[in-house]
């Protein structure tokens, strides 16, 4: 009987639907933006454990095509904005674009149910790897 797909690997292969070229450092970045809106690239590097310059590149990654200063993939889930606070700096929000993808992944998680229970004894054997 196949497995059930889990709801980490699901929801990774969402975003992977929306942009194949999606690498990790843009799934944590935008997955930190959907718990945070309204961070600023400072502390975008901060929670995601990087420099600034990286979640700046980051960042720009995540926004439109169209916008200014965009890398590629350029997802079109994040928008940055004007920090009402600091006018020199950015603030980073969703896009509704990004909210849907956020909602879809909330979906699969809200839904997940362990795989294999603790002492299922139809549990699948781990294989180790040899030293």
């Amino acid at each position: 009987m196949p497995r059930r797909r889990d709801s980490v690997l699901e929801a990774l292969e969402i975003l992977r639907q929306a942009e194949p070229a999606i690498s990790l450092t843009h799934t944590l970045a935008f997955l930190y933006i959907c718990e945070n809106e309204g961070l600023n690239v400072s502390e975008l590097a901060e929670v995601c454990r990087t420099t600034i310059a990286t979640a700046s590149r980051t960042a720009r990654a995540l926004t439109a095509p169209n916008s200014p200063d965009s890398l590629k993939p350029a997802a079109g889930w994040v928008e940055s904005r004007t920090n009402p606070t600091d006018s020199k700096g950015r603030v980073l929000y969703l896009t509704p674009t990004g909210r849907n993808l956020r909602d879809r992944i909330d979906i699969v998680i809200r839904a997940s149910q362990p795989i294999v229970q603790p002492d299922d004894p139809g549990a699948p054997v781990r294989l180790r790897r040899a030293s």
